[in-house]
């Protein structure tokens, strides 16, 4: 198996990292705005039963939330970030970065070249 270059793991598998990518796209979608929407109702809640102590726990809960559903969705990001930092790989590098687009942006023309080339 070549691990480098164009034809490598990633470029062979790039079908199930593409599938991974749209998977990573809904939930980065899904649960955050699950998460507000979950905290907006329980601040109405709150604010419904006028009860300032609860007012207050519902509030600190929906920034929480908020936070949470930010970093969720910047996850993919975040973990992309990290890795370009990383030194030393350039000779996996192009095949990392059939893997990367797939699962960051699986509708990117990399993603779909690696796919529709490993496909044949």
């Amino acid at each position: 198996m070549n691990i480098g270059g164009n034809k490598g793991f990633c470029y062979n598998t790039s079908v199930i990292f593409q599938f991974i990518g749209y998977i990573v796209l809904v939930l980065k979608i899904l649960i955050p705005a699950i998460l507000i929407v979950l905290g907006v109702v329980a601040l109405g809640k709150a604010v419904i039963s006028d009860d300032d102590k609860e007012i207050k726990t519902a509030v600190n809960s929906l920034i929480k939330k908020f936070i949470t559903a930010v970093f969720i969705f910047f996850i993919p990001t975040i973990v992309s970030a990290l890795f370009s930092i990383v030194n030393g790989f350039s000779d996996i590098e192009a095949d990392y970065k059939v893997c990367v687009k797939c699962i960051t942006s699986p509708n990117n023309t990399t993603c779909k070249n690696a796919v529709n080339g490993s496909q044949k």
